[in-house]
């Protein structure tokens, strides 16, 4: 009796651990789509805030603030490779459009829009 006992104990686990790790696997993608949609949120209203209010770069900065807040949540987060790449492109643009508001200029923020797509499309895909 204690042999089939342990025998149907090593079953169920082997059973479980799938089923584990196919949740773990739904949480992370969950996860990664819910901040997904922060930073598109964030990506939307720096566009307003460039848009229509040019003088006031404190708006834009603190929006800025929210998407690497919310990058490196994710970042920490994810250890899937796309997502990590998303990020990266993402960290890059974020960057670049501080560097133009403290300059002075209207940012482009076409590749900002366009990281935020990728790491949706990246998001959702998994």
């Amino acid at each position: 009796m204690p042999a089939r006992k342990t025998t149907l104990l090593v079953a169920a686990a082997a059973l479980a651990l799938p089923l584990a790790t196919a949740c773990s696997t739904a949480q992370k993608a969950v996860d990664c789509a819910r901040v997904g949609i922060e930073i598109s949120n964030d990506v939307d209203d720096l566009q307003r805030s460039v848009t229509d209010t040019a003088s006031d770069t404190g708006n834009a900065s603190r929006i800025l603030d929210n998407l690497d807040k919310d990058t490196k949540k994710l970042k920490d987060k994810s250890s899937n490779v796309d997502v990590g790449k998303a990020l990266d492109h993402l960290g890059t643009a974020i960057g670049n459009v501080r560097d133009a508001l403290r300059d002075d200029k209207t940012p482009d923020l076409t590749p900002l829009t366009d990281a935020a797509g990728e790491l949706s499309k990246v998001c959702t895909s998994k």
